[in-house]
């Protein structure tokens, strides 16, 4: 059986009981940098065999992962910090389970852009997590694009290294919107930033960031400007029938068709 087990992203209290168990009862632990990672399993005290899977050796590890699962192995997977394959390595190994017909599941825990979105109070009902911008610029920019119209909130992963770029390249291709930056997440100095896209990220740049944006505002439709008799109008003169023309004028604004057919009433009572 093969566990991905969600690790703490800062403070090394925020790990489960249930994936401390499970890593002390694996045979064999998949790291992303064995290094990082001795220091949490040396806090822990769990002495295991490590075998290292980054994203530059991850097809090779996979083979091997599956390998351990047929043998019957029990191998526990973990990343630098947070869940494996959310912008971390672990993906290509997923993959390769499912075909190979290898049991798998999720220690669930710590994800660093859920935590953000928390303790950013942006609305959190419909978000979209768009990972770290990757590529040339100008393929940042054509991803990005995509994204513009979302309505819902916006949540990216930037280094600091990249961040005051990043926050640029997003007021050039989304405009001037309210974000967020929540860094250090769990640790001494974490913090949560305000501001605008238009004014940039302030103060030093230290640590990995999460970038919270609004999303874009809904678009009024011009139609709505006119008179709700008028709405109604409009779309007959397109053909439909008066059914259907009330129809898509409520729908246009917001309202049951049985509500504006009363209001169309009403008004016309008072004329």
């Amino acid at each position: 059986m093969v566990y991905f087990v969600a690790t703490p992203i800062g403070n090394l209290g925020d790990i489960s009981l249930r994936a401390l168990e499970t890593l002390r009862e694996a045979d064999v632990i998949f790291c992303e940098d064995t290094r990082h990672s001795l220091k949490l399993l040396n806090h822990y005290g769990v002495q295991k065999s490590l075998v290292s899977c980054h994203k530059f050796n991850e097809r090779a590890a996979a083979e091997k992962l599956v390998a351990l699962a047929r043998e019957g192995k029990t191998v526990a997977v973990i990343t630098d910090a947070g869940t494996p394959v959310v912008s971390d390595p672990g993906n290509l190994l997923v993959q390769a389970l499912r075909e190979a017909g290898s049991e798998y599941t999720l220690i669930p825990g710590a994800c660093a852009f859920v935590a953000a979105l928390v303790l950013s109070g942006f609305p959190a009902d419909t978000f979209a997590f768009l990972g770290f911008l990757r590529g040339k610029t100008s393929e940042k920019r054509e991803f990005l694009r995509a994204y513009a119209a979302f309505p819902g909130t916006l949540a990216l992963y930037s280094a600091p290294q990249d961040v005051d770029a990043d926050v640029a390249l997003l007021c050039e291709v989304w405009g001037d919107r309210a974000a967020c930056a929540v860094r250090e997440i769990t640790k001494i100095h974490e913090s949560i930033e305000y501001f605008r896209l238009g004014a940039g990220l302030p103060g030093e740049k230290r640590g990995e960031y999460v970038l919270l944006v609004h999303g874009a505002e809904k678009a009024e439709n011009p139609l709505n400007s006119l008179s709700e008799q008028e709405h109604v109008a409009h779309y007959e003169e397109q053909g439909m029938t008066h059914k259907e023309a009330l129809k898509a004028a409520a729908r246009d604004r917001g309202v049951s068709k049985s509500a504006l057919y009363k209001s169309i009433l009403s008004a016309l009572e008072k004329e």
